[in-house]
């Protein structure tokens, strides 16, 4: 599926509507350049789960809980990681094996440990189309 959003609201409502239909154990990976609306979308995301708390990108602390939605969401940014084996120490597993939205910022730089089964997101821009414009892509991965 392909979206085309003209504001960083059409953004955030992309991601709205994506949370309205997480369901348990989903994966959603989501990457994009940087300023490309990464967090806005999530914070769409999060909205659709009904989480009303301010949704941040965890940059240094690698994942952020959220649990007062209909589903838990683990917000990771893996932006910073240096190691792949960073993520058994931030329990990575453990998350994406549970029961809550496991949304994962800069996935790209962890290809290696995703689950196959995933909701893969990319968010683009091109500015030949205006500075707000933005192409959603929504893959299935199985």
């Amino acid at each position: 599926m392909i979206l085309e959003t003209n504001s960083p609201q059409e953004t955030f409502s992309a991601g709205r509507q994506l949370g309205e239909k997480a369901f348990p154990g989903q994966v959603i990976t989501l990457t994009g350049d940087l300023g490309v609306g990464k967090t806005v979308f999530t914070q769409g995301l999060a909205k659709g789960l009904g989480i009303e708390e301010p949704v941040n990108s965890p940059t240094f602390t690698i994942v952020q809980v959220y649990d007062e939605g209909s589903l838990p969401l683990y917000h990771f940014d893996v932006y910073r990681i240096g190691d792949i084996e960073e993520m058994d120490e931030v329990g990575f597993e453990e998350y994406v094996m549970g029961d809550g939205v496991s949304l994962i910022e800069w996935a790209n730089l962890i290809e290696e440990i995703l689950p196959e089964n995933r909701t893969e997101v990319i968010i683009e821009k091109d500015l030949e189309k205006g500075f707000d414009y933005r192409k959603i892509i929504i893959n299935e991965m199985k």
